[in-house]
């Protein structure tokens, strides 16, 4: 069961194609427009397309700074500092794990009603940020600071998931950025540290509903399937080249970006650890700048436990990712819009200036959503996190990813607050055997495969 129509592949590997460097003939352009809809499953005329844009050269100069395996990834990565030296009380680790595991609901909660507003296109171009703004006012609720209400206010705009908004809510509902932390805390219990890529995909098709996989996963999953036998125990032929590549067109989306704090707490305190867990985790679903976003993201969730300056940790998640791959250059351009930007409405206008025609689950825009969205924040979790949802596109993503890692610095403690209140500390996730948990459960499994990862690292 693919994401899309196999003429819809076609048209985003055309975007994607372009984004990787290659130069595509006007030719084959018009022969990919000129496929119609009711020929979208027609695979005698597509796939011969879709051969031949894959086929194509690539920009040498950009492959070359920017490589799918983790030691070409780490020779051209920043000096950076491999282990912060975290050494914790138990009553502080735990603390912390649950103040990350709450940010991250928190944050997933806040912008999941609006995730498809979030990602609204006028022209060609991203706009939910502004369409946000709009419904927020329209209910005298800008700036941001509590649940969505579903109240109509005559503007006929109807948000997603009742269960996250502000009349009902009262738990972290389903949700795939939520489900994926519960794939890698459930990985690392079975399989330790030395988990491979396949027991990441193992989890998936025994853990998780198909419907719930999207994008990348969901063509990364029906890959290994196609190349998987069950006679007795299931048996896989196929590798991360193939997995994250054949009709993938998601490759550098945000899917894998969003699963990366799983990793990142587990290595608290050690930013080289988390990014490589990260990498086994994504090497099979992304490249590129796919695989890089997990990989800074677990770096700094690692290095929020100890650092708490924002961009301190960006330049610890920059380190653990090569240096003059386009994520890295785009996220430093983002640090110096935040130096001249008075507000974060300002420096997202710069975002959008410049990537407002990007894929609005892309990597590396959504990227640097989180990253103004700390700086901001000032890294307090209910600012850093409303700002986030405030700034568009992946609403959801990003307010649990930013969630994630201020409530890592801040911990449980000192996370206050109607938000998190609201939620009960309870997660009801579709994974089986993670049915209904709460927060603090999940903080202290977290531990155990803290202190596990720490004795192995030893």
């Amino acid at each position: 069961m693919a994401w899309d129509t196999p003429l819809g592949l076609l048209r985003e590997e055309l975007v994607q194609r372009a984004d990787e460097g290659c130069v595509i003939p006007a030719t084959l352009r018009d022969r990919v427009a000129a496929v119609d809809e009711a020929d979208a499953y027609d695979e005698s005329r597509i796939g011969p397309l879709y051969e031949e844009l894959l086929a194509l050269p690539e920009d040498e100069e950009l492959a070359a700074a920017e490589p799918n395996d983790l030691d070409a990834i780490r020779a051209l990565r920043p000096d950076g500092p491999r282990d912060l030296g975290w050494r914790p009380t138990e009553s502080e680790a735990l603390d912390r794990f649950h103040g990350a595991w709450t940010g991250r609901c928190v944050g997933c909660a806040l912008g999941k009603p609006v995730e498809g507003l979030g990602m609204s296109r006028e022209g060609g171009r991203v706009v939910g940020r502004h369409r946000i703004k709009r419904y927020l006012q329209a209910r005298e609720d800008w700036p941001l600071a509590d649940y969505f209400s579903g109240r109509d206010a005559g503007d006929g705009v109807r948000l997603w998931c009742p269960a996250s908004q502000r009349e009902r809510v009262a738990y972290m509902e389903p949700d795939d950025d939520i489900h994926y932390t519960l794939i890698a805390l459930a990985v690392l219990e079975e399989h330790g540290p030395g988990f491979t890529w396949e027991h990441v995909a193992q989890a998936w098709l025994a853990r998780i509903p198909i419907f719930a996989i999207c994008t990348a996963e969901a063509q990364a999953i029906e890959n290994v399937m196609s190349r998987s036998t069950r006679p007795g125990y299931w048996t896989c032929a196929a590798t991360p080249a193939f997995t994250r590549r054949h009709r993938n067109p998601y490759r550098e989306w945000i899917g894998a970006q969003i699963r990366a704090d799983g990793w990142g707490w587990a290595c608290a305190g050690a930013p080289e650890r988390a990014a490589e867990l990260a990498y086994r985790d994504a090497c099979w679903t992304h490249e590129r700048n796919g695989i890089y976003g997990e990989m800074m993201f677990a770096a700094m969730m690692a290095a929020a436990f100890v650092e708490h300056d924002p961009r301190r940790l960006v330049e610890i998640g920059l380190s653990e990712i090569p240096r003059d791959c386009r994520l890295a250059r785009w996220v430093r351009r983002c640090l110096s819009w935040a130096d001249e930007a008075d507000g974060f409405e300002a420096c997202m206008d710069r975002v959008e200036a410049e990537l407002g025609t990007m894929s609005p689950v892309h990597t590396i825009n959504n990227a640097l959503i989180c990253v103004l969205s700390l700086i901001y924040g000032r890294m307090e979790p209910n600012a850093s996190i409303a700002t986030a949802v405030m700034c568009g596109h992946d609403t959801d993503c990003n307010g649990a990813t930013v969630g994630s890692i201020t409530g890592a610095a801040l911990g449980h403690a000192h996370f206050h607050g109607r938000l998190a209140e609201r939620l009960h500390d309870t997660i009801r996730p579709s994974v089986l055997g993670f049915e209904v948990v709460t927060m603090k459960s999940l903080a202290e499994r977290v531990l155990a495969q803290f202190h596990r990862i720490r004795a192995h690292a030893a």
